[in-house]
């Protein structure tokens, strides 16, 4: 039996904005095991040019992700939902090992099985450099500055 994993499709505005929540709260623990747990056993990425299937991928490549990305701090915003997908739009900052500071923006699209776990993810993500001075990523609520 599978476990329900709240909130579950079909998503309204309100439970839709939760389950973004939730991913942002998950990931900024930069847990790979407890961030995995959010998608279904047999979940598909495309994350930049890389395809990712199943949770032990997910796994392995948030592991590498985080080795490399420190200090990562994610932000995300709802921006559409059907029933059972999802549409985020999101910023995060992180430096390298060399100390150069980074900010990724990007949109991702999200499917949702009955059970409320994440089958299919498509991430498009663009990197910009920054200086530390001009970081403004903060893990919370709120709206993500436009530009």
């Amino acid at each position: 039996m599978t476990e329900t994993r709240n909130p579950i499709p079909p998503f309204t505005a309100e439970t839709a904005a939760r389950k973004v929540q939730a991913a942002e709260d998950a990931w900024n623990t930069r847990d790979p095991e407890k961030v995995a747990q959010a998608y279904s056993v047999d979940t598909v990425w495309r994350n930049r040019d890389q395809t990712i299937t199943g949770r032990d991928q997910v796994i392995a490549f948030l592991t590498t992700k985080w080795d490399r990305e420190l200090d990562y701090q994610l932000r995300k915003n709802l921006w559409a939902f059907t029933d059972d997908q999802i549409a985020v739009r999101f910023q995060y900052e992180w430096h390298d090992h060399d100390g150069q500071w980074w900010r990724s923006y990007g949109n991702e699209l999200w499917r949702f099985d009955a059970h409320g776990y994440m089958t299919h993810r498509e991430a498009s993500i663009n990197d910009r450099p920054i200086s530390q001075e001009e970081r403004r990523i903060t893990p919370g609520r709120g709206e993500l500055p436009t530009w």
